[in-house]
């Protein structure tokens, strides 16, 4: 249980140390080296998919659904945005386009050249949108 104990009792247990060792912290990368073209471009992919799901089951209970989830996709990319944004300057391994193309980047899979990383990235949110395509043609002809 705990008790209330007065200061006197408090400095008698304590061990006091007059030399304080601060650890240095360790550089966090929180960008994943990605340029913003291949987040502009993830996230234009999802909101195309919603926009292609709302003109084609357009009815007006899926207004709410819709708006929640544009909400969740916005913030599935503002909330790394803002990490990113409390890193210092110096601190920031944000690459560009030309330099992620000639360089690459390192997973931990191994190094890939840019075009593999962007192929990579963008895989999945376009076969979601090419999906959207292809349910919206279904219900069109149904």
């Amino acid at each position: 249980m705990s008790q209330t104990q007065t200061r006197e009792v408090i400095a008698d247990k304590a061990t006091i140390h007059s030399d304080v060792v601060l650890k240095k912290t360790p550089k966090i990368d929180r960008s994943f080296e990605l340029p913003r073209g291949l987040y502009v471009t993830m996230g234009a992919c999802y909101l195309g998919f919603l926009a292609i799901m709302a003109l084609a089951v357009s009815t007006p209970g899926l207004i709410m659904p819709m708006a929640i989830i544009v909400v969740f996709i916005g913030m599935f990319f503002a909330v790394p945005g803002m990490m990113l944004r409390q890193t210092p300057k110096a601190d920031k391994f944000v690459k560009s386009w030309g330099q992620l193309m000639s360089r690459g980047i390192d997973t931990n899979t191994g190094r890939l050249a840019g075009s593999e990383a962007a192929v990579q990235m963008l895989i999945l949110p376009v076969l979601i949108v090419g999906w959207g395509l292809a349910m919206a043609v279904i219900i069109a002809l149904v």
